[in-house]
């Protein structure tokens, strides 16, 4: 099995989760995380002060799936979430509640 990990745009979650839904990967774990990148630091004012943001609001989107769907998420994740999208693959070796990995088995989820 192999977890994968995005970071996306929140504007564009809607239509990842859609893609992912079309494929069969309906558990998705998705957070509100911040990231700091190399694009030009947004500025405002806030009660009549300067204000630069240095934090890019982003949603953190989290599947374990079989060995070999992990390219088929990682494509549906990076086609929808556009250039800004950071996305990494990992092992995973056991997982948790058992009952829940088996009765997954041989879905397009986990294998």
């Amino acid at each position: 099995m192999k977890m994968v990990v995005a970071y996306v745009d929140p504007d564009k979650f809607d239509e990842i989760r859609e893609d992912l839904l079309e494929l069969g990967f309906v558990s998705i774990s998705v957070l509100n995380a911040s990231g700091s990148t190399p694009e030009p630091t947004v500025t405002g004012t806030y009660r009549g002060a300067k204000l630069e943001r240095h934090l890019r609001p982003k949603a953190r989107i989290e599947l374990v799936v079989a060995d070999d769907a992990s390219a088929t998420v990682v494509e549906a994740i990076t086609g929808a979430g556009g250039e800004r999208t950071f996305v990494t693959v990992s092992p995973v070796e056991e997982a948790y509640p058992e009952a829940l990995v088996k009765s997954l088995a041989g879905t397009a989820g986990l294998t």
